[in-house]
């Protein structure tokens, strides 16, 4: 996928009269994109669509007009665009009380490396780790606790990648605190597939 340059950002007043169109078609997208595994951990798997509309709405929201403004939101949110043969998300630990906090996070340091993909059942099921961005980990990982948003991408072969895209994979978080795991569904998964075959 193509990164985003600064004349794919529409100027703030352009932008303000999509947005409702476009922010109704980037859920629908997401919804597609969100897992949930277990109780406090989703990873919304991002594209140049995704990034894009995250860009338009931080320049929106800081007022962010001057280019060399918008390239450093650019030079920031572009890695998270994946290549094709990879995966790109955001993890998410869904927590929303002080209580859930405290017991949570610290015990959730690391889960950002934890992440795996099953392709496949059984012995010849193969697991792909993922990897951790280590721009975003320098300044989000912790030694005591971790934090609540995690960048983290999937690099997979081509053999890999025909699994995928035809045998069942299980998105999966395998942490000593956290041992997690969910089915993809055909829709996420023929969406995962485009992202894959950098479509």
């Amino acid at each position: 996928m193509a990164k985003l340059t600064l004349d794919d950002i529409s100027d703030v007043r352009a932008y303000e009269r999509g947005r409702e169109e476009l922010r109704a078609r980037i859920i629908a997208l997401k919804r597609r994109r969100r897992v949930s595994i277990g109780p406090v951990v989703t990873l919304v798997f991002e594209n140049r669509e995704t990034v894009l509309f995250q860009v338009q709405e931080m320049a929106r929201a800081e007022r962010i007009v001057s280019d060399e403004a918008l390239q450093v939101e650019l030079d920031t949110y572009n890695p998270l665009i994946p290549e094709p043969g990879a995966l790109s998300a955001t993890l998410f630990v869904e927590l929303t009380t002080r209580a859930e906090m405290e017991e949570w996070l610290p015990k959730l340091v690391g889960v950002e490396g934890s992440i795996e993909l099953l392709i496949g059942e059984g012995p010849d099921a193969r697991v792909v780790r993922c990897a951790v961005d280590e721009a975003h980990a320098r300044q989000l990982t912790r030694e005591r606790i971790t934090a609540s948003v995690h960048y983290i991408r999937f690099s997979l072969e081509p053999s890999e990648i025909d699994g995928f895209a035809s045998e069942p994979v299980v998105l999966a978080v395998n942490h000593p605190s956290y041992a997690e795991g969910v089915r993809l569904s055909d829709e996420t998964r023929a969406t995962l597939l485009e992202d894959l075959r950098g479509r």
